[in-house]
């Protein structure tokens, strides 16, 4: 742990070399939650360049050092968020196609609404565990946090969930 105290202290100071051994000693990192969260690996790399490059400029913003694992994260967790929205936007005229068609994902509309309800960290807590199948201890590994804390997300992820199906089926009830 020293060595990386070191080499962000350095890399703070604007030591370039610094900066690209941290960055190379948190790959796996980035590359694991980058993939937990994206299905290309084109878009895994494109999150994972674009958040060196802002950890390279916002890295006077750190305040503590030994919170740089979870402020990078934060940073990779933004850039994957914004790649997988840019990608849902997207339609390419040329893969439409002339018949109608069934969209396997269409089912899953209500479940990704219900995911957006959540604040990020518990979103994210839940993507990690039920979507990409990671144990509690990986997923904590992953954004830096203790267990404690990811099951306290999985736990209050679960009961908000709960709360907004239980009201939005009583809304409709009463609509209908």
């Amino acid at each position: 742990m020293r060595e990386m105290d070191t080499l962000i202290e350095r890399a703070m100071a604007g030591d370039a070399d610094a900066f690209v051994d941290l960055m190379e000693s948190q790959m796996t990192n980035l590359y694991k939650a980058a993939r937990s969260l994206l299905s290309s690996e084109d878009d895994v790399a494109d999150a994972i360049s674009d958040t060196i490059l802002t950890c390279w400029e916002k890295l006077y913003q750190l305040r503590e050092k030994r919170y740089f694992r979870t402020w990078m994260t934060r940073i990779l967790m933004n850039q994957c968020m914004d790649i997988h929205r840019k990608r849902q936007r997207v339609v390419y005229l040329d893969e439409m196609p002339d018949a109608a068609f069934h969209d396997p994902g269409y089912e899953n509309r209500e479940w990704l609404e219900a995911l957006q309800s959540l604040n990020q960290p518990y979103r994210i807590a839940v993507i990690l565990y039920y979507i990409e199948g990671f144990k509690v201890s990986e997923v904590a590994e992953i954004l830096d946090i203790p267990e404690a804390t990811v099951r306290t997300r999985l736990a209050r992820a679960r009961k908000k969930l709960a709360e907004e199906y239980e009201y939005g089926g009583e809304k409709r009830r009463r609509q209908i």
